[in-house]
């Protein structure tokens, strides 16, 4: 039992971070956010921020992670496959970017600074738990990487005749990761509203391209 309690707070603490976090930049730039801030605001110590977030840019790692969660939630229970499921996947990223603008940005500016991609943050049962309380098949339901899930979808998608481009599917899948990212930089720059509509467009400028 006191095992238990133990990690229920751990993971309160690294979600309380992740929110203040979230609070904090708004739609700044989580580069110029000071870990000092970020503690004060969510409560905790530099050495316990530390603790769970060995980089601050590990807090940008953990929020995707969770953000694909949610998409796997949203998947489980509206189950969605080839192109609906692309589409599915653009939409929720642009609602993401209208709630929390500085954090997608922040996070793609953080990949263009790597020289490889970054390993999947780390999301304990005990944290899926605690943002999916009332979720009875969360053990069952499994987190996929934005570009596994596009992988999935354009397979699907090949399957069902929806694209029918003779082509590798891991670089269809990568070409679709790569106008997600682009559409959101581009959209940033040029100022683009609605964030829906853009996106979508994009996307069916390259399934025309493709069939």
């Amino acid at each position: 039992m006191g095992v238990g309690l133990r990690e229920r707070k751990s993971a309160k603490i690294k979600l309380d971070i992740l929110i203040a976090s979230k609070q904090l930049v708004g739609k700044g730039s989580f580069a110029e956010l000071y870990v000092d801030d970020i503690c004060e605001k969510a409560g905790v110590s530099k050495v316990t921020f530390f603790k769970y977030f060995p980089q601050k840019d590990d807090v940008l790692l953990y929020y995707l992670r969770i953000w694909c969660l949610e998409r796997a939630v949203d998947l489980h229970h509206s189950p969605k496959e080839g192109l609906e499921a692309v589409y599915f996947l653009f939409d929720q990223m642009a609602d993401t970017i209208d709630r929390n603008p500085g954090l997608i940005l922040s996070l793609i500016s953080y990949y263009m600074g790597l020289n490889r991609p970054p390993s999947p943050f780390p999301l304990r049962a005990v944290e899926r738990q605690l943002l999916y309380p009332n979720e009875e098949s969360l053990s069952k339901i499994e987190i996929l990487s934005i570009p596994q899930m596009m992988e999935k979808f354009v397979l699907e998608a090949i399957f069902h005749k929806e694209i029918t481009a003779m082509s590798d599917t891991t670089e269809l899948a990568n070409l679709f990761v790569s106008i997600l990212y682009g559409s959101i930089v581009r959209s940033h720059m040029a100022q683009i509203k609605p964030l829906k509509m853009f996106f979508r467009k994009n996307i069916d400028t390259v399934l025309r391209g493709l069939n």
